[in-house]
């Protein structure tokens, strides 16, 4: 018998066994016309992408091929486990029902109902305003003065020397240069930031004050004494200092005057968002932005939100689960609802967001009663540590008497204005953020899981309460620099910002190793 081929692209057959077993050559397998559907008026079957992926999942019983010699006349096929294969079909049909809805829920909800994406028209006009011409000054139209602080630590010089640069000169320019000072603080950057930042100081306009220290020594900061004797620098007191010293111009002049200040930490932004930020946040029916602080939301990639550490909703509760809705249904869940509603300005007690607008009259003289010229600092007790982006806030707004009775603090956060930690995240916030309304349920939930948000007990203390405490009271004089003593502590206005802890930096550290260390706290004597 001559041999024939099953295709233009087969074998030929005639050296392979007729006799019938599983393991034989299946001609359906190779034969394209015998798989064409008759229905098909397109001449070929429509294979959805799972069955391209579970191809036996979903293929019908085998048939011969008509033209086989092996097919036994009046036999039909009988699969060896018919209700197996039918569950499987079935399961693997339902987990495409189900990711179909998935998909269709983030398409429309991304195109109907997308969150943040369509903010107040207040917005729009500014950002028009921003770019209808090439005019110095243009974004700021009541010409506000403005003073950008910023400290940072740039090995690399890729922050002087790149995007984040660009987008701060271009800032400028929008706010214009006679209503700008620029305040920059970097040490321990090395040679290639310090050029970087060098260069970036040319081609700045405006008044400017950039400082770039060698080396910043810890001796020269406030110490505290550590179980074992030593004198250590706690990581927030080296954090706030640095901070502070970007704030340093504003005593230069007393007589010269800000309505803002901008704080930036390394991030890449959208330099109108920041004139958003600044000047659209929580207006009045005059159109003047309205708060004490500001503050972005900041990412380290499309879905996570970062700064948690020093973000505490309008009850002091700390964060939930890091990402959208944030916040958790905790006490009144203020905050939480806020942000579902879509409000451009969340009420919180505290936040930073990678980027922070304040009200400049609490920072410097002649100040609101009551306040102080507000800095960055850290806590005092030993074992308790706080955000020095958290202690700021604390330090700006009205003491409470009762934290769960507060209705609005004027400290908000603003989720229309995201920034992110690379390039890269910060174009895809523009898409992931069109969708998140989906995840509530999930957050909620997994919120409930984990227990949180993590417990306080000092998010309720009232300032000037007389409160018992075990603590541990440094004294170089005894044997291990201290012990553990019961004392009448009072209470402080910030007691919401902190958790039990202690960081300290590391001097001459070496290649590789981080900054800071976690200092255990010893067991209390019986």
């Amino acid at each position: 018998m001559s041999p024939r081929s099953v295709h233009p692209d087969g074998y030929e057959l005639a050296s392979r066994s007729y006799s019938y077993s599983e393991a034989s050559y299946n001609l359906d397998d190779g034969d394209f016309e015998a798989q064409v559907p008759r229905a098909s008026r397109l001449g070929r079957r429509r294979v959805t992408w799972l069955q391209q992926l579970f191809p036996t999942a979903f293929a019908g019983p085998r048939r011969r091929h008509p033209r086989s010699r092996r097919v036994v006349a009046n036999t039909r096929f009988r699969p060896p486990c018919l209700p197996r294969f039918y569950l499987r079909r079935r399961f693997f049909y339902y987990i495409h029902v189900f990711l179909g809805i998935i998909l269709a829920l983030l398409i429309l909800t991304a195109i109907f109902n997308p969150s943040y994406s369509r903010p107040p028209p207040h917005y729009t006009t500014l950002r028009s305003l921003a770019q209808r011409t090439n005019k110095a000054g243009r974004g700021n139209p009541r010409n506000e003065k403005v003073f950008i602080a910023a400290s940072l630590y740039d090995r690399s010089g890729e922050l002087a020397g790149g995007g984040w640069a660009t987008q701060l000169l271009q800032l400028i320019d929008m706010l214009g240069d006679d209503n700008v000072f620029v305040s920059i603080y970097e040490n321990d950057s090395g040679a290639e930031g310090v050029s970087a930042l060098r260069g970036f100081e040319k081609q700045l306009t405006c008044r400017k004050s950039i400082i770039f220290e060698e080396h910043l020594n810890p001796q020269s900061l406030s110490t505290v004494i550590v179980p074992g004797g030593d004198k250590r620098v706690k990581r927030i007191e080296y954090l706030a200092q640095v901070r502070n010293k970007a704030l340093e111009p504003l005593e230069a002049d007393p007589t010269v005057r800000y309505d803002k200040i901008l704080y930036l930490n390394d991030i890449m932004f959208d330099p109108i968002d920041a004139l958003q930020l600044l000047f659209s946040t929580n207006v009045d029916t005059d159109g003047r932005a309205q708060y004490r602080a500001a503050c972005a939301v900041d990412f380290d990639n499309a879905f996570k939100f970062y700064d948690t550490y020093a973000t505490r909703d309008l009850q002091g509760y700390s964060m939930g689960l890091p990402f959208y809705p944030w916040f958790t249904t905790a006490g009144s869940g203020e905050s939480r609802r806020d942000v579902q509603a879509g409000k451009d300005a969340v009420r919180v007690r505290s936040c930073w967001g990678g980027m922070v607008a304040f009200d400049a009259k609490y920072f410097q003289n002649p100040l609101p009663e009551s306040f102080s010229p507000a800095r960055f600092r850290s806590a005092s007790d030993l074992f308790w540590d706080s955000s020095e982006c958290c202690l700021i806030h604390a330090d700006i707004q009205d003491h409470p008497i009762n934290v769960d009775d507060i209705v609005d603090t004027g400290i908000y956060m603003n989720p229309f204005i995201r920034v992110a930690y690379d390039s890269r995240t910060l174009f895809w916030l523009g898409l992931t953020k069109r969708f998140e309304k989906l995840y509530s349920i999930i957050h909620n939930i997994g919120n409930h899981l984990v227990g949180m948000p993590w417990d306080n007990p000092r998010r309720t203390e009232v300032p000037g309460q007389s409160v018992p405490e075990t603590v541990w009271i440094p004294d170089d004089r005894q044997n291990g620099g201290g012990s553990f003593q019961v004392i009448q502590r009072i209470a402080g206005h910030d007691g919401f910002c902190g958790r039990q802890g202690l960081q300290v930096i590391v001097e001459n550290r070496l290649p590789g190793q981080k900054g800071f260390e976690s200092i255990p706290a010893p067991l209390p004597l019986p």
